[in-house]
């Protein structure tokens, strides 16, 4: 047996053994904490059904928030109301960051999760990128979330413990083909994460990275384009193949819970070309031309061609 077959029969042991430990374990979400998250329903959803523990939503539309807490007081009739805060919020406004912690500690007396879900998406070719459009995706994907990191990460500091939870994206770990500046956006998360995670291990704060891949959601409608000012403005079919909100809430939470350093969840058949992409990088690279070749690659995400989302001609 040479060594590539040695190699193989290592992976496929290793898998196995993953497979049985996911399986067998328990893995239940912390209880009885004060999570600061993002507006992503999914999540807020399912850490409602947690009881004991304390939700901050925000985001930039008090609408929305009103709506997303009513849904998760829904979802478990016995939540005190005043349990869930909703905390109005532009993340890119840097000077709002400080005084939002501010009010959660005034409101819960303390932070245990901080949950990173701020972005927009992206649909447009790489050459076609205005570079304004660069820097407005970064400064919200990137930028507002290690700013309010940073200064979440000072208080964790003085707590002595803490979970920095953020939303990247299977596109932070696979370059997603039309969207240059959001796959650029998502990758420096990882950098920024690692970065730090390799700081303070010794600090008793968690990192989670979380690669979700495509979800159901408003995302495409508020997707950069190539233009600035200009957005995609459509709807995802009810064909595509995406997780719904609420499982990927789920998986999230579990990541969480078990203190994962990063966790991928993406239905099939992405999950399995990001697998193929870490462990078996020369077969993806070939699998990945004849997907480019055939068109399939373009519409894994979307089921449709960039043409289709941007209205533009070829």
């Amino acid at each position: 047996m040479d060594l590539c077959s040695v190699l193989c029969v290592l992976l496929i042991v290793f898998f196995s053994v993953c497979l049985a430990i996911i399986c067998l374990s328990d893995s239940d979400i912390i209880t009885f904490l004060s999570c600061y998250l993002g507006k992503q329903p999914g999540i807020t959803k399912e850490l409602s059904k947690c009881e004991g523990s304390k939700i901050v939503i925000s985001a930039r539309r008090e609408d929305e928030l009103k709506r997303v807490k009513a849904d998760c007081l829904a979802a478990n009739p016995s939540r005190n109301q005043n349990s869930i805060l909703i905390l109005p919020l532009d993340m890119t406004n840097y000077a709002s960051h400080e005084p939002a912690l501010k009010k959660v500690l005034q409101t819960f007396g303390k932070l245990d999760v901080l949950v990173s879900n701020a972005g927009r998406s992206q649909r447009a070719k790489w050459h076609e990128i205005e570079q304004e459009v660069d820097k407005q995706l970064f400064d919200l994907n990137v930028f507002s979330l290690v700013n309010m990191n940073r200064i979440v990460l000072r208080h964790f500091f003085e707590a002595g413990k803490g979970h920095l939870a953020v939303i990247s994206s299977i596109a932070g770990k696979i370059g997603a083909p039309n969207s240059g500046s959001y796959t650029g956006s998502k990758f420096a998360l990882h950098g920024y994460f690692e970065s730090l995670r390799n700081e303070i291990r010794n600090r008793n704060i968690g990192i989670t990275m979380i690669c979700p891949g495509p979800v159901f959601s408003s995302v495409l409608k508020e997707a950069f384009t190539s233009k600035i000012n200009q957005k995609v403005d459509q709807d995802h079919s009810p064909s595509d193949k995406r997780m719904t909100p609420e499982r990927c809430g789920f998986l999230s939470l579990v990541a969480i819970g078990n203190q994962l350093e990063e966790s991928w969840c993406s239905p099939f058949p992405i999950i399995f070309l990001t697998y193929l992409s870490a462990y078996q990088p020369y077969i993806f690279s070939k699998l990945s031309q004849l997907m480019h070749s055939t068109g399939y690659f373009t519409k894994l995400r979307d089921n449709k061609n960039i043409t289709e989302l941007t209205n533009k001609e070829n």
